[in-house]
Order: structure tokens, then C-alpha cells, then sequence
């Protein structure tokens, strides 16, 4: 997942999710900075799968604290990835993604031309 703080700071880093067939779900401890970034920005960008059949999904979050997440939600979280973040502490939040866009690469090949620069060289144009 890659977020952004304010400043425009990227920051990547793999989480566990939930997809509940409307919004994925994700916990992560919101001092960090991918719970800052998902808190204050509301906006976040997903990659999932393996390189040659990548998803990627744009979305918007909704930031539910250690309370607040519905247990159906949380539950079903911990049913799919072993881990239940309900007893990691109350700095661990909840955040759902809206998907607001979703492409999908679906077994591509290789794209002929798609290096344009290599071992700092610019590629001669074709």
C-alpha cells in the first residue's frame, strides 16, 4: 500500500486486508506513518497480486478506531489472515477503502518498449 503525507512524502509498505465484497480492510497502528497518512490524507493506493497479474486500487478511507470497527469486520479480518488486532493495544485503527478505481493487468506479458532508461542510459527512441 503507498501513502503520502502532507508534504507529499511517499511511504510503501505490505499490509494484511480484508475484502468484505464492498470495501478492503486494513489495521495498522495510527502513529506510524501509514496510519498518519491514511488518517489525515484519506486517500490511499493498493497493488495487489504478483507482477504479472497486479490489481491496483485508488481509493478513499474511513478511519475506524479500536471501538468503532464493526465486528462483523474485525472478525472476519482475523478469521482470514490469524491475526487479531482487537488485543494488539488500543494504538492499532481500523481503516476502510472505498474503491474509487481499480485496473487490473490480467497476465500481460511483457510491454515491449516499457524501459526507457537502463544503468542511467535513455533509450534510443523506436
Amino acid at each position: 500500500m503507498a501513502t503520502a503525507g502532507a508534504a507529499g512524502e511517499p511511504y510503501l509498505v505490505p499490509l494484511a486486508f480484508l475484502w468484505d465484497a464492498t470495501h478492503l480492510w486494513l489495521c495498522t497502528r495510527v502513529g506510524n506513518p501509514t496510519g498518519r497518512n491514511l488518517a489525515d490524507g484519506g486517500r490511499v493506493r493498493l497493488a495487489l497480486g504478483h507482477t504479472r497479474d497486479v490489481v491496483l486500487i485508488d481509493g478513499d478511507v474511513t478511519v475506524f478506531g479500536p471501538e468503532e470497527v464493526p465486528v462483523a469486520a474485525a472478525d472476519a479480518f482475523h478469521e482470514k489472515t490469524g491475526w487479531d488486532p482487537r488485543g494488539s493495544g488500543p494504538s492499532y485503527h481500523w481503516f476502510r477503502v472505498r474503491p474509487t478505481a481499480v485496473e487490473a493487468w490480467n497476465e500481460e506479458p511483457e510491454l515491449v518498449g516499457r524501459h526507457i532508461m537502463r544503468d542511467g542510459v535513455w533509450a534510443e527512441a523506436t
